[in-house]
This record gives structure tokens, C-alpha cells and sequence, in this order.
């Protein structure tokens, strides 16, 4: 079924959990119609943003993270409604990250495992698993980013999803994605700007700018 249909779906489950009737079999039927898309979302963040969690010594799969995602997503829909698509799918989003996050943190204070045949082993990667204290400060940046632009920038830059396709899971236009991805940008190079690699003393006093300025009147 097309994406609409799941999205229309997806409404129609979310509105009766406003109704009187038992919540648990409507989540379970919720979910049960919005695997499809859960699964492509679970994918994207997992091999696009944490590639190294899918290897030795984890080699974590979609469906397992899938799995985790699903059972978070019956527990926490006991007390907490969304009201929309677009609430239920932000959701999903930051328990995908939630687990994703554990994992790599536990991975990052295991020791490392020495196998015999050291050559089939792949070497550990720098990215994906390991979170350095800067990228802890860049991950609670993200999080303390506004709802409206943390969510587009976990959708597009995290998730790998196209502007398009977060324009119609948001139910908003792409330049209001664009937007949003923009100002994402912005207050994150703002909060993150003492990350940025330093410009060496040469490279400044090479600036023809500044070689003009220094420059004698009349020369």
C-alpha cells in the first residue's frame, strides 16, 4: 500500500485511541500497520548514522532494532496519546534513538575482544559506535534543538530521509522543511561553534583582505 494509505491508516488508529475503547489491541493494530514504515525509518538511522553497531562484536540488525522499538512504542503508548502522524512518528523517532544510543554507549565500555583469527576481525571503526565527548555535546545539542526543527533535522540528516518525504510525513511544504533544516543548521553551528577546526595563524595573515588593510596609504 501507497504511504497515504498508511498515513490516512495511521489517523484513523491514533483517533480511536481517543474513543473509550481498549487501548492495547488499537496500538497493537497501530503498529501492525505502520511496520513498513517503521522499518525503512529503523534502517535509515541504523546504517546511516550508527554503521558500526551493525558489526562484531553486535552486528544489530533492522529487525532487532525494530523489535526494541515496537515493544518501547507499546509501553510508552499506555500513558502517552499522540494526536497525529506526525506526534506518533516523532515518537518512534526518539525511541529509535534512545536504543540506538544505549547500545553504542554499552559498546563504547566493553573491552575489546581479541579473536584468533585477528584477520577476519574488522578493525574497530572510529564513528558509528564510539561516542567522544564531543559527540555526546553534539547529540544533546540535537535534543536541545526546538521541537519543530529537531524533528526535521532527525528526519533528513539522521534518518537520510529526502526533503520530500519528510515534507509529507510532517504534512508540511518543502520549503518549510527547508526552513526548518536551515535554522537546525544554524543554532547548531552556534552551540557547537567552538568544535570548528581552528584557522592557523599563516592562513590568517595570508588573507589578502587583511594584507590591504595593513598596507601604507598611498601604496
Amino acid at each position: 500500500m501507497s504511504d497515504e494509505n498508511t498515513t490516512a491508516a495511521v489517523q484513523r488508529y491514533l483517533n480511536a485511541l481517543a474513543g473509550e475503547d481498549a487501548p492495547e489491541p488499537i496500538v497493537r493494530a497501530l503498529l501492525d500497520r505502520a511496520v513498513r514504515r517503521l522499518h525503512m525509518l529503523c534502517a535509515n538511522l541504523l546504517y546511516r548514522s550508527y554503521p558500526r553497531l551493525t558489526k562484531p562484536p553486535l552486528n544489530l540488525e533492522t529487525d532487532e532494532l525494530l523489535g526494541g522499538v515496537v515493544e518501547g512504542l507499546l509501553k510508552a503508548m499506555r500513558s502517552v496519546r499522540p494526536q497525529s502522524v506526525r506526534q506518533f512518528f516523532a515518537l518512534a523517532n526518539l525511541h529509535m534513538r534512545w536504543q540506538l544510543n544505549d547500545l553504542a554507549r554499552r559498546l563504547d565500555k566493553e573491552p575489546a575482544v581479541v579473536e584468533v583469527h585477528e584477520e577476519l576481525v574488522p578493525a574497530p571503526a572510529t564513528s558509528g559506535s564510539e561516542i567522544s565527548p564531543d559527540g555526546c555535546r553534539m547529540l544533546e545539542a540535537i535534543d536541545n534543538l526546538p521541537d519543530e526543527e529537531r524533528e526535521v533535522f532527525c528526519l533528513v540528516r539522521l534518518q537520510g530521509l529526502a526533503q520530500t518525504e519528510a515534507a509529507e510525513l510532517l504534512e508540511v511544504s518543502i520549503k518549510t522543511v527547508q526552513r526548518r533544516l536551515n535554522r537546525a543548521r544554524l543554532l547548531l553551528s552556534e552551540s557547537l561553534d567552538d568544535l570548528r577546526p581552528k584557522m592557523p595563524p599563516s592562513a590568517k595573515a595570508a588573507s589578502p583582505t587583511q594584507k590591504k588593510r595593513e598596507r601604507p596609504d598611498g601604496q
